[in-house]
């Protein structure tokens, strides 16, 4: 919990904005909140909502991402952007997954509970934006974990 007075950290203005995306159904290379979204779509709706602008031009992505040419263009665009962390996790931290071994990480989510009731706000083939339980088969497919710059309005 912030205490009074102190100023909320861009994590959670990110983790704020994602709870507004829930419900969102899901499209694949959409991002409207309320109409549609994929989970590279949250985050761009997330990160205009916080800086006012898109990250980068985006692309036309497959669903397969650059598995057949196992690139990691999602990790690498990523770290362009967000700032990488090891160590404890916080709520309003980007997830990013790995979906099989050997593949390629490429789905999000935001960190929205930790603990033992740990839990992630994501956009998810046929369920859209939901906030889902973090088990210990989500969290093996973790393969890196982001911040969002300071600076956010």
């Amino acid at each position: 919990m912030i205490p009074q007075g102190a100023p909320e950290s861009a994590g959670l203005r990110a983790l704020s904005v994602a709870r507004d995306w829930v419900g969102t159904p899901y499209q694949h290379q959409a991002s409207v909140r309320g109409a549609g979204t994929d989970c590279l779509g949250l985050l761009r709706g997330i990160w205009r909502r916080l800086y006012g602008c898109e990250m980068e031009p985006i692309p036309p992505y497959t669903a397969d991402w650059a598995e057949p040419a196992h690139s990691e263009m999602l990790w690498l665009g990523l770290r362009r952007h967000l700032v990488e962390v090891t160590g404890a996790e916080s709520p309003g931290q980007l997830l990013l997954f790995r979906m099989r071994a050997g593949a390629v990480a490429k789905h999000l989510g935001i960190l929205s509970r930790t603990g033992r009731n740990a839990a992630f706000i994501h956009a998810y083939t046929g369920h859209g934006v939901v906030e889902s339980p973090l088990p210990a088969p989500w969290r093996r497919r973790i393969v890196a974990r982001f911040q969002f710059p300071e600076g956010a309005r």
